[in-house]
């Protein structure tokens, strides 16, 4: 039985997820499916210009996952280019560092960086929060338990 697809770690989102050769309709293209996790693969080598150990720490993967990871990019966006092809960012098997909590006093949901940011309701202040998303990520991290700022 084949091992299960470890979850990639993934900072950045596009804000344009689908891209098209000019002056073609797209319903007479082809598309190419470029994971959220390649393109940070390739966002993290090509445009941060961080060593490939450094990329596969940020992303939480071996180094060979991450050749792995980054060349299947470079191979779909390069054939994209040269036949024309549509470029469409979806899916992949990643995680974010972003949780989402909501506030027991107030009902305000909102997303945190859990590693950095406090965990205090943005709305009222309070400290009594609890994460409200069920990723594997929070689950590690929150164990889905209600959290009190003061015993962070």
């Amino acid at each position: 039985m084949a091992r299960p697809i470890k979850f990639r770690r993934v900072e950045f989102f596009p804000e344009d997820n689908y891209f098209i050769p000019w002056g073609k309709p797209k319903c007479e293209i082809e598309e190419i499916i470029l994971k959220v996790e390649e393109l940070e693969a390739m966002r993290l080598k090509d445009i941060e210009d961080l060593k490939q150990e450094e990329c596969a720490e940020k992303m939480q993967i071996s180094r060979p996952t991450f050749q792995n990871i980054i060349d299947s990019a470079r191979k779909k966006i390069a054939t994209a280019l040269t036949e024309g092809k549509a470029i469409k960012i979806s899916g992949g098997n990643y995680t974010t560092k972003l949780c989402k909590f909501k506030c027991i006093k107030c009902g305000t949901v909102y997303e945190i960086n859990y590693e950095q940011d406090r965990i205090a309701c943005p709305n009222c202040g309070s400290g009594k929060v609890m994460c409200s998303k069920k990723e594997q990520f929070c689950k590690n991290w929150c164990k889905g338990n209600n959290r009190n700022i003061n015993t962070l």
